[in-house]
């Protein structure tokens, strides 16, 4: 009798220890990763919100520099903020806080006045109170042509491509189909508050230069969201991220490249 109720003793006890200690260590496993997701998420949302935010471009309007199908960084700190790039901030109303001047040449993002949810991207020609006009698609700043420089047909599309120059030398490719009606603007002065943008490919670019309501016109600052800064990705049109098979369509040359004048 002794042998048995020494057996079942032994036999019992290790099953009755055991079995409720694991519980509670797979629980606090399960709440760390959860917690550990939480932060990464709050982090992520953070850095969206107030410093960098990617945007697609989907249209050839700043052809050569940005293509349709390259995702670039905008830097959302670098003007200060506005109701364009903190959508949640309704006290700022129509003012910017921490608000910075963008420079000649820098490329825009911004919200468009005529379509407020379309994000647009362009570059930025003419300051506060800057004279702008244009005569036979050459760019006229404060009374001085911009300077510009024959570089040949553009690879990509065949078109004629110049190198445009600001005074202080920085510059950038623009592309010319030839005669257009944009090619003309009658000379002006860029109102306080406001900013003159232009896309590189000119003739085929909506932007300071078509009015409300069939394009932007003037970029109001608190319409601004950001300056692109990077092109973190690029694809082809037919790149699709469920169809593995295409996935070799990334312009990898792309990658990494810096976004504005130089």
């Amino acid at each position: 009798m002794a042998r048995r109720s020494t057996y079942a003793a032994n036999s019992v006890a290790p099953a009755v220890a055991t079995v409720p200690a694991a519980a509670p260590v797979q629980g606090r496993a399960a709440l760390r990763i959860m917690r550990a997701f939480a932060i990464a998420f709050l982090i992520a949302m953070a850095v969206r919100t107030f410093a960098y935010q990617p945007f697609y471009i989907p249209t050839g309007s700043m052809t050569p520099n940005l293509l349709a199908g390259d995702y670039v960084i905008v830097s959302k700190f670098a003007y200060g903020y506005s109701r364009a790039s903190l959508p949640l901030a309704g006290p700022l109303r129509g003012e910017r806080v921490f608000e910075r001047q963008p420079e000649h040449g820098d490329v825009l993002v911004f919200r468009a006045p005529h379509e407020p949810r379309q994000a647009y991207v362009k570059r930025v020609i003419g300051l506060p109170g800057d004279q702008i006009a244009m005569h036979g698609g050459a760019v006229y700043l404060n009374g001085s042509a911009l300077g510009q420089v024959a570089l040949g047909a553009d690879a990509l599309t065949g078109l004629e491509s110049l190198r445009e120059e600001m005074a202080d030398g920085q510059g950038y490719t623009v592309l010319d189909r030839g005669a257009s009606e944009l090619d003309h603007v009658a000379a002006f002065e860029v109102p306080a508050g406001h900013y003159f943008v232009l896309g590189d490919n000119r003739d085929e670019s909506r932007d300071s230069r078509v009015p409300r309501p069939f394009g932007p016109g003037l970029v109001p600052a608190a319409h601004i969201v950001g300056r692109a800064d990077y092109v973190l990705l690029s694809v082809r049109p037919d790149f699709n991220l469920i169809k593995p098979w295409t996935w070799t369509r990334i312009r990898q040359a792309r990658t990494a490249t810096r976004v504005g004048a130089h």
